[in-house]
């Protein structure tokens, strides 16, 4: 199809999809309590609807009250009958995928139902607006010229009792339609493959011989395919391979570890970066303009939002609050009830919000993965920045990293330990370490209280991991690829005592 015509087309829709979006623009909450009446009218035939009256429930009060905030925990016996083949549990229409996630707190895998609703009118409705809003933002895109390079995530489908269970990557790319595989790269059969190191060398092969305008996937497992690309070909940087390359679609992880690695390798200041929070259990956000650090949150996917503020999360104080109700700056845990029969569950992210009018958001965290231990309350959010800072002010870079706690013993006060890989190693780990732990106290005042004249907490600690120590990780616990990565920041001392062991093992072997 010539590219003024898909142009065209794109614009048509564009202009379509935009009035749509104006009206949650200017009634974001009218819109919500509308959709939850909507969720609510649809599945109050089901088990879940009949258990707590879901016909009688007509505003948002009586359905707080009624209907309990669940974990994956307490959905997981409903999930599991679900995956059996029946019916009509918590969603009317069957539920023919599971989006399966090991999480990172724990090694349980999660079974999260994805409904025909869920994927035609969430995860692929979002898929076209992010592509709506930067055709909108870039005029003279030469997007359609070429192709998308798609990153996954590296499970078959695997069917069981006449349901199926993936990647939610795997089951998006299943369920496309045939013409959407000619507008991507690798092809469905690469892009499914089940081994991980072996699919990425039939990435890199199939790839190469492409013309390809943009990228998506995971920040790290994404640098991770484009240098082996470099490897491979023996170029510089990926314009020399792909010189019509101008976007990069990414979420999953925060991207600020990894922006100065990937601005070396995509050395065009037009190069342009899009982030999307989207997880299994739905698509929730898309950053809407060129160069913000902002995304808007997509109101009418078929997910109604509530949240927890998190500095009540887990207490006896614990309060549930609506869109309507919440603040800028505050930290929040995100709680959803989506048009694939989830109600009122968590999802374990956190988030903050940036601008009410519109609603904007920045991903803050993982409501367990912080470190509390000293009263601190530091959260992936401080992390990152300091990281970066630190980084950028003692010209190193950073591959990967995790945080855990260094417990008080005797008289000895506590501290964090941080097991950080480099690319380019920073030429004094201690002057490092200080920097770092000055500017963790610049972002937390907690911290800094807490480090004020060593009250409560030593300097942090830097621990040097050995290349491929984090992938190494990874690979034993069979995590390569997809959204898989270790947790930034935990309360105990378990993944770091498990990644000190292998650090003096070197077993390397990406390529």
């Amino acid at each position: 199809m010539p590219i003024p015509l898909v142009n065209s087309i794109a614009s048509w829709f564009l202009k379509k999809r935009f009035h749509q979006m104006e009206l949650f623009l200017k009634y974001p909450n009218e819109v919500q309590l509308e959709l939850l009446n909507t969720l609510l009218e649809t599945a109050k035939h089901t088990e879940v609807g009949k258990e707590y009256d879901f016909a009688s429930i007509y505003n948002y009060k009586t359905f707080a009250e009624r209907v309990p905030i669940r974990g994956y925990e307490e959905y997981e016996s409903m999930i599991e009958r679900s995956r059996q083949g029946i019916n009509n549990i918590f969603w009317p229409t069957s539920i023919k995928w599971f989006a399966k996630s090991s999480g990172t707190t724990n090694a349980k895998s999660k079974f999260i139902p994805v409904s025909q609703e869920s994927l035609e009118d969430c995860h692929y409705a979002a898929t076209k607006d992010l592509l709506c809003m930067y055709l909108n933002n870039n005029e003279d895109s030469q997007l359609f010229t070429g192709k998308s390079l798609r990153l996954g995530g590296s499970k078959e489908l695997y069917k069981e009792n006449g349901t199926s269970f993936g990647d939610l990557s795997a089951i998006m790319i299943a369920n496309m339609p045939f013409w959407a595989d000619f507008s991507s790269t690798p092809s469905s059969e690469v892009s499914l493959m089940s081994d991980w190191e072996f699919k990425m060398k039939a990435i890199v092969q199939e790839t190469i011989q492409e013309n390809v305008t943009s990228l998506a996937g995971v920040p790290s497992w994404m640098l991770v395919l484009l240098n082996q690309v470099l490897e491979t070909t023996g170029k510089e940087n990926l314009l020399e391979i792909w010189n019509n390359l101008e976007v990069y679609f990414h979420g999953g992880v925060s991207f600020d570890p990894y922006k100065d690695q990937y601005k070396k390798i995509l050395p065009k200041n037009s190069f342009k970066y899009y982030e999307i929070y989207n997880a299994s259990e739905g698509f929730f956000a898309i950053q809407d303009s060129n160069d913000s650090s902002e995304l808007l949150l997509m109101l009418d996917y078929g997910i109604f939002y509530e949240f927890i503020p998190m500095d009540t999360y887990s207490t006896k104080d614990q309060k549930v609050i609506p869109l309507s109700d919440v603040e800028v700056g505050k930290n929040y845990a995100v709680v959803i009830t989506t048009n694939a029969g989830l109600w009122r569950y968590k999802i374990g992210d956190t988030v903050r919000f940036t601008s009410t009018n519109p609603y904007k958001i920045r991903v803050s965290g993982r409501t367990k993965h912080h470190i509390n231990v000293f009263g601190e309350e530091l959260i992936i959010e401080n992390a990152e920045e300091a990281l970066k800072k630190t980084a950028k002010s003692t010209h190193s870079e950073i591959v990967d990293y995790t945080v855990a706690p260094i417990f008080m013993e005797g008289k000895e006060k506590g501290a964090h330990e941080w097991v950080i890989e480099f690319k380019k190693r920073p030429e004094s780990l201690e002057e490092f370490s200080h920097i770092l732990d000055h500017n963790v106290q610049q972002v937390n005042s907690d911290y800094e209280a807490k480090r004020h004249n060593n009250t409560t907490l030593n300097i942090l600690q830097i621990r040097e991991a050995r290349k491929g120590l984090f992938y190494d990780w990874l690979k034993k616990n069979n995590k390569l690829g997809g959204q898989h990565k270790i947790p930034r920041l935990s309360n105990t001392r378990a993944y770091v005592e498990e990644l000190l062991v292998l650090n003096t093992v070197g077993t390397y072997s990406p390529n």
